[in-house]
C-alpha cells in the first residue's frame, strides 16, 4: 500500500542532543501543519507546500489514563520540541525494532549510511488490533489494509513471526491484551465486514476484494498469534 506518510514512535522522554526534533525538520525543509484543537496541536510536519505531499507524525506512548486532572483529554504531547499524539501501545513498537541501514549501495543519495529502525512486524501487527475498536472508521479499513500487506509480504515466514510474539511480545502485555490479540483472527475476520469492505476500496488498482483480504487475515493471524510452534534447539 502506497502511503505519503510516515509515523515514528517516541518515547514519552527523549534526549536532545545539539537539535531538537522540530529544528532538525525545519532544517530539512519540513513545515509544520496544525491540526484539530488540542493543546498542543495535533501537527503534520510536511515536506513542501502541496496538499498531497509528503508528511511525518509522531507518536508516543499514552500511559494511565485517558484524561487529565481538569478532563480534557490528553490527545498530544512535546518530546524533544516536537507535537506527538498519545496512543495507547506505543510501547510495544519501541522494543525488538528492526534495524536497517540506507546508503548509496542500496539506492539511497547519502553522503554516508544512516541507520534507521522499523517496528518488528508482528508487533506492528498487534498494536494495530489492540486500538483497532478505538480507531475512527477510515482508519480501522486502513489498518486492515496494512494487517493484509504485512501478512501476505512475510508469507513464508509466518512462524518467525509467532516466535516473536510467543517470546518477546506476549509477555509484555497484560491478560485481557493477549485476549484482544488472540480473538482477534475470529473477532475481526470472521466474515466480510463494512472496515474490510473500505480496506478493498482503499487498496484501488489492486484487484483486491474483501473476500480475499478476510480470508487471508484471518489464516495469517491464527498463523501469527495462535499456538506457535517454535523452533528446537
Amino acid at each position: 500500500m502506497l502511503t505519503l506518510d510516515t509515523d515514528v514512535a517516541l518515547p514519552v522522554r527523549l534526549e536532545v542532543r545539539e537539535q531538537d526534533l522540530r529544528d532538525r525538520l525545519a532544517s530539512a525543509g519540513f513545515k509544520e501543519r496544525f491540526l484539530g484543537e488540542h493543546q498542543p496541536p495535533a501537527t503534520h510536519y510536511r515536506l513542501g507546500d502541496e496538499e498531497g505531499s509528503f508528511y511525518v507524525e509522531f507518536l508516543t506512548p499514552l500511559i494511565g489514563s485517558e484524561h487529565d486532572r481538569e478532563g480534557n483529554l490528553r490527545a498530544t504531547t512535546r518530546v524533544a520540541g516536537v507535537t506527538s499524539q498519545n496512543l495507547r501501545y506505543v510501547d510495544l513498537l519501541l522494543a525488538s525494532p528492526w534495524k536497517v541501514e540506507l546508503s548509496r549501495a542500496n539506492g539511497f543519495p547519502f553522503e554516508g549510511p544512516k541507520q534507521i529502525r522499523i517496528a518488528h512486524p508482528t508487533r506492528f501487527m498487534a498494536q494495530k488490533l489492540l486500538i483497532h475498536d478505538r480507531r475512527e472508521r477510515r482508519s480501522r479499513a486502513k489498518d486492515i489494509l496494512y494487517l493484509h500487506d504485512t501478512i501476505e509480504l512475510f508469507g513464508a515466514s509466518l512462524d518467525v513471526l509467532g516466535e516473536e510474539w510467543e517470546l518477546a511480545a506476549k509477555p509484555e502485555l497484560s491478560e485481557s491484551a493477549i485476549r484482544t490479540v488472540e480473538a482477534s483472527a475470529d473477532a475481526v475476520f470472521s466474515k466480510v465486514t463494512d472496515d474490510i469492505r473500505g480496506a478493498a476500496q482503499a487498496a484501488a488498482g489492486r484487484a483486491l476484494t474483501p473476500e480475499r483480504i478476510q480470508e487471508l487475515c484471518r489464516a495469517g493471524l491464527k498463523a501469527v498469534f495462535g499456538t506457535a510452534t517454535l523452533h528446537k534447539p
